[in-house]
């Protein structure tokens, strides 16, 4: 495939070619390197970035496909630029097990639409307690967590970071003390960081902090860095959209201050922040009306962070790109990333400059729960390529 009429980062014009599933060259006039009747793709003036990598998502599947399943959250990614994502355990039954992991892996690769990691459970089923299955688990598994209850005893959590280190696997934290967060949320967010990072740093265990939201968590991760702890972390648009003096839609951890969206920032501004991520997290409106926590991200993520980044703090897109693309798959061990000879052929049209405005109608998921209905936003997603296919097209 040779893509024209594109343009990159910084505005300049640039052309792709394609092939082998593949990056072959980046530059301009490269329509020679194409066979004739090889297919071409007229970019229009729109920009060219690495197709977004996704590092906290849940498909649902098994076990609780009425809210999503792998083929409609596949859709969802592909239509808001993704072509990776890291799935979250807390299924039906929960994902303890490599043989669980890869068939929903391989469920992914023939749906086609986009790639993706399941990861295990740190305890068995997520009891708290049991770490057995831990020692036991291939090479093919790279990442643990126990999603959104995070492990409770400090014990158990120990010995999970000694077993990981011995096998090589990131753990990634729901920062979330539940004793204290009935009545002290960021207390139980700020503690239960600070827990784990001491523990990464140990035990020089890889760990991963999911969806940060609070100056004290941004702070734990900084300094953990600066000693040396192999941490990394995300943060996602809904916290970095809202405050909860502007909404009080239902997600956990929860919409947090003015201050903390403002520590956010300067931790995307000063490296602390390595990568956003959606924390995608579909559910039935019977379900979301009866209190669950969460909202669909994937189809409006690159639009919030586009607008409220780029265009509402001056960050350069080169950076958004980084932290939606480059960075998350780093963190994956993937070779996708970046638009350069060599990398994986996954990369994404958008359009900078005209507004759009989100229906939650017209989502791709099967779910609908987002409180983005209505907003408008800039940097639609016009086209992604996986593989150098195309996988989605916008309808206008």
């Amino acid at each position: 495939m040779l893509i024209q009429h594109a343009r990159g980062v910084h505005g300049e014009e640039l052309e792709l070619y394609l092939a082998d599933g593949k990056i072959q060259a980046v530059g301009r006039g490269l329509a020679a390197l194409a066979a004739p009747g090889e297919e071409v793709l007229d970019a229009q003036g729109l920009t060219v970035l690495p197709a977004f990598v996704d590092l906290h998502v849940h498909w649902r599947t098994p076990g609780f496909e009425y809210k999503e399943d792998i083929a409609t959250g596949s859709l969802a990614a592909a239509a808001g630029g993704y072509t990776f994502v890291n799935l979250m355990p807390n299924t039906k039954p929960v994902c303890s097990t490599a043989a669980q992991a890869a068939m929903v892996e391989d469920e992914a690769e023939r749906t086609g639409l986009c790639g993706a990691n399941q990861t295990v459970s740190i305890t068995q089923n997520f009891d708290g307690r049991t770490l057995d299955h831990l020692k036991t688990l291939p090479a093919s598994v790279r990442f643990v967590s126990e999603d959104g209850r995070g492990v409770q005893d400090a014990a158990v959590m120990a010995q999970a970071f000694a077993i990981c280190h011995q096998k090589g696997i990131t753990i990634m934290s729901h920062a979330e003390d539940m004793e204290i967060s009935p009545w002290d949320y960021r207390l139980a967010e700020d503690l239960e960081t600070l827990r784990n990072c001491w523990l990464s740093e140990y035990y020089q265990t890889r760990l991963h902090v999911c969806h940060v939201s609070t100056r004290g968590a941004v702070e734990a991760v900084r300094i953990a860095k600066l000693r040396g702890a192999p941490v990394s972390c995300e943060v996602t648009p809904h916290h970095l959209w809202f405050t909860d003096e502007s909404c009080d839609y239902r997600v956990n951890p929860p919409i947090r201050t003015a201050d903390d969206v403002a520590a956010l920032i300067e931790g995307i501004r000063d490296g602390t922040v390595d990568a956003i991520a959606t924390d995608h997290a579909p559910h039935s409106d019977a379900d979301k009306a009866a209190g669950a926590a969460g909202m669909v991200g994937s189809e409006t993520a690159f639009g919030v962070c586009y607008t409220r980044l780029c265009r509402g703090e001056g960050l350069p897109l080169e950076l958004l790109s980084i932290l939606m693309s480059e960075r998350p798959a780093q963190i994956l061990g993937l070779n996708k990333g970046r638009l350069d000879p060599g990398y994986d052929a996954d990369l994404v049209l958008v359009d900078l400059e005209r507004p759009w405005t989100v229906d939650r109608g017209r989502l791709h998921s099967k779910s609908k729960n987002s409180p983005y209905d209505g907003a408008e936003l800039y940097g639609r997603v016009c086209a992604t390529v996986k593989g150098g296919k195309v996988t989605y097209r916008a309808e206008d």
